[in-house]
């Protein structure tokens, strides 16, 4: 356990805010990006154009707002005292942030099949997934506020 002061604490948990709000506005954003992508023929310039705008997005605020998340969250769990490892809420909301780590590395895998012009999903597969981040989102809020467990 870390015992940070009140004052730590709160800019912490400031910046933890600030870099999931990033980074889900990414984990929003990039499923719909293929969606459109899915509608340009490969190698058009409509096409090369996703492919700068996904790599963008990806590269220059997923990644580093999925890396301030998790070190200032992080923190914040460090913060917890030991009983609350066992409690539900924390484990169900680990769980489903795994999900959303999990989900943003495929969502890279995914782009890179873009950037090579060999994407195999359809755009219904990406409305589909587009909703992933949304469940998860919704129950990690519910968990970390309400702590139904």
């Amino acid at each position: 356990m870390i015992e940070l002061s009140a004052n730590a604490f709160l800019w912490v948990k400031a910046l933890h805010m600030i870099s999931l709000i990033a980074w889900m506005a990414g984990l929003f954003y990039l499923p719909r990006l293929y969606v459109y992508h899915t509608q340009a023929e490969a190698g058009s310039e409509r096409s090369e154009t996703f492919k700068v705008m996904e790599r963008r997005l990806l590269w220059a605020i997923m990644h580093p707002a999925l890396v301030a998340s998790l070190i200032f969250g992080g923190l914040l769990l460090a913060n917890l005292d030991t009983d609350s490892w066992t409690e539900g809420w924390l484990i169900i909301k680990v769980l489903c942030l795994t999900g959303l780590v999990v989900f943003h590395l495929m969502l890279g895998s995914w782009r890179v099949a873009f950037a090579e012009d060999r994407n195999s999903r359809s755009e219904k597969f990406y409305r589909m997934i587009n909703e992933v981040p949304t469940v998860l989102m919704i129950v990690i809020v519910i968990m970390a506020v309400v702590r139904p467990f």
